[in-house]
């Protein structure tokens, strides 16, 4: 069997037509490519205003800057996610709180949330871990309690739905990630969505070094060389191409998402009567997007599985190591890991297995044999 990794992007030809054709066009980068993209995500999606960047660390770093906090604020998010969610709070002179999860989701915990607020917290950053949306009524129910913002890092959830209403309608801003791995892609890329026209505003500035305005509003026969700098912007700029890809993958999404429930719903049957694997929860008022599919291992060496596994070419994973464990962290912060229990119990029995919509039943089968093998294995 070939070796099987464990995220996969799905480029057909209509993909790679929609940016060759931009490709040929006058324009690739900063040009009308971009507004349709995020057109076409606002219908989508449902909300008013997407503004399309670079990556989905280009995203959540302008979502922090977008809110204007006083060095020193406190952002409470989770440990459990990839370093770019609360990376994005220290590029912007903050300092990330971190606080539990949950076991069986794997999201930050509500009530932990509630043991951490101070005079100094401004806001709140959460994670819809793998595509499972966090207990959102909750969150707000605090961020409103307390007058906090809320940044919903979606990068997992595309598609995921809270009691019928799709991610994206509920945070302040909310993040999307378009890297290969996640539902859709465009190589590189990511958005901020939000309902508040005066964010919106701002974070078109804040992607274009904030500049107040784009190469296009400045194109044509009576169109004036004058511009503004408003904010200490970057340059977070997506292409035409990229977006064109965006647009057209965009279309799949719905049928990418299916199949991926298709090969959740084979793993689930044939895990679930195994005591070894704990297989994911799902809540029953969320519609999971199913970005990763992991499963926890009970009394099963976690490393001793894994390598087993990547020597049978099956690409496992873990997601995540815990930020707080990180040489920078450890040596900027004093995060202790001890005051994180469920964490760090999720964080030795995690496995990510592979689960991409172009998956073939051949090679579903083979991973699920193997996980059997490898478990019979290493328990003797």
């Amino acid at each position: 069997m070939k070796f099987i990794p464990y995220g996969h992007q799905w480029i057909d030809e209509e993909d790679i037509e929609e940016v060759i054709k931009v490709l040929r066009s006058d324009w690739i980068t900063t040009g009308p490519k971009i507004e349709e993209f995020e057109n076409a995500l606002c219908r989508y999606i449902g909300c008013k205003y997407v503004v399309a960047v670079n990556s989905g660390t280009s995203a959540l770093d302008i979502a922090v800057q977008t809110l204007n906090l006083p060095a020193g604020s406190e952002v409470i998010t989770t440990p459990f996610t990839f370093v770019a969610t609360s990376n994005a709070v220290l590029y912007n002179n903050l300092k990330p709180i971190f606080v539990d999860i949950e076991k069986e989701t794997r999201n930050i915990n509500p009530e932990e949330i509630r043991k951490k607020i101070t005079d100094k917290t401004k806001a709140v950053i959460y994670v819809d871990y793998a595509g499972h949306p966090c207990d959102i009524e909750e969150i707000k129910e605090i961020a409103e309690e307390h007058d906090l913002y809320l940044i919903e890092d979606a990068s997992h959830a595309i598609g995921a739905e809270y009691k019928s209403k799709k991610i994206g309608n509920f945070a302040d801003m909310t993040i999307f990630s378009f890297h290969p791995v996640k539902h859709i892609t465009t190589g590189e890329g990511g958005v901020v969505v939000t309902n508040n026209k005066e964010f919106y505003e701002k974070l078109k500035m804040l992607r274009n070094h904030g500049i107040d305005k784009s190469a296009l509003d400045r194109f044509g026969p009576k169109v004036g060389w004058a511009y503004d700098l408003k904010f200490l912007g970057r340059n977070y700029r997506i292409t035409d191409f990229q977006a064109a890809l965006g647009i057209s993958q965009l279309k799949k999404l719905d049928e990418f998402i299916r199949r991926r429930k298709e090969i959740v719903k084979m793993y689930n049957e044939a895990f679930e009567t195994m005591p070894e694997v704990e297989v994911p929860t799902v809540k029953p008022y969320v519609k999971h997007a199913w970005h990763i599919y992991t499963i926890l291992l009970n009394d099963v060496n976690r490393d001793e599985f894994f390598s087993r596994m990547r020597e049978r070419n099956i690409g496992v994973n873990v997601h995540y190591i815990p930020i707080y464990r990180f040489s920078y962290y450890q040596q900027h912060f004093n995060f202790n890991p001890k005051d994180f229990p469920v964490t760090e119990e999720v964080f030795s029995k995690i496995v990510t297995l592979p689960l991409f919509p172009k998956m073939e039943d051949e090679e579903i089968t083979y991973v699920i044999n193997t996980v059997k093998e490898t478990i019979n294995e290493v328990k003797s």
